[in-house]
């Protein structure tokens, strides 16, 4: 099961804002949230304010919203803070403890997708972990199932090979400095996994600035964030925003309406950029 929504709402370090930022995304059109049931960074808690805000004041079901989170391995957590699982049980309990947490957290019986949210120290123990969401899934707990911070084909290849399941979703960084993680973007668009990218505006200031970046947001009078947005999109991509201003949520949800057709040529101009 992929996501179905072209975007997805980022909630990573909003701290005690993470309430109000995630109603506003959904009143302004993101239909996807992803968070993580790591305090260190997240405050999945207020992700569960949010939508009770949502379903009790603005009519919104919880069918409406796709909710991911993630189950984040112990080197990922900050210790002096409350834990979504007993460090010292075995890795498939702490993924089961992390989904309960998460649930509870976001008040639903289940979730859409589940990440890990980046392999763990060793391979068996990252096999474990991928199994433990296998079950889950089988279970009905969990929906769709995947990893964040995954850089090598291979791993993704281990979890199928060796976890029993093929990734549903992968989530990485696809930005300038890492070329676009194009072994693992490739091998995710071959397969029918889900991309999903971070720092995507953030990371790549150079091609948000480039000539053939600006001629399309003239041409199209649209943003040059929109015009990356949607050629991410049309090519096996679907990216998170975290933006906290209004104007920056109505320009990400509309991306996707965008119709590049009449521009293909430049837009292979930008995609010859991003592949080199």
């Amino acid at each position: 099961m992929a996501v179905v929504a072209k975007i997805v709402y980022g909630t990573a370090w909003k701290k005690e804002r993470t309430t109000a930022f995630v109603v506003n995304a959904v009143l302004h059109g993101f239909r996807a949230i992803d968070t993580a049931c790591q305090p260190k960074h997240y405050r999945e808690d207020l992700v569960g304010t949010a939508l009770q805000i949502l379903y009790e004041k603005h009519g919104f079901k919880r069918e409406d919203l796709f909710l991911q989170t993630k189950y984040t391995p112990i080197d990922g957590q900050d210790a002096s803070q409350p834990l979504p699982y007993d460090p010292t049980a075995d890795v498939a309990s702490q993924v089961r403890a992390s989904v309960q947490t998460s649930l509870a957290h976001l008040h639903t019986a289940y979730l859409d997708s589940v990440l890990l949210h980046s392999p763990l120290r060793t391979l068996p123990d990252t096999l474990a972990a991928w199994r433990a969401l296998v079950a889950l899934r089988a279970e009905g707990v969990v929906r769709a199932i995947g990893v964040s911070n995954a850089y090598e084909p291979a791993v993704l290849a281990a979890l199928e090979r060796d976890g029993g399941a093929r990734p549903d979703v992968v989530q990485n960084r696809w930005f300038e400095r890492n070329r676009w993680d194009a072994g693992v973007w490739a091998y995710c668009v071959e397969r029918g996994i889900q991309y999903q990218s971070f720092w995507t505006l953030s990371g790549s200031p150079s091609l948000l600035s480039s000539a053939a970046v600006q001629a399309i947001a003239a041409s199209k009078k649209c943003t040059p964030a929109q015009v990356l947005f949607r050629i991410a999109q049309l090519n096996g991509v679907t990216p998170l925003s975290g933006t906290t201003q209004e104007k920056h949520m109505d320009d990400a949800v509309a991306a996707e309406k965008l119709d590049f057709s009449d521009v293909q040529s430049a837009v292979d101009e930008i995609l010859k950029i991003i592949r080199a």
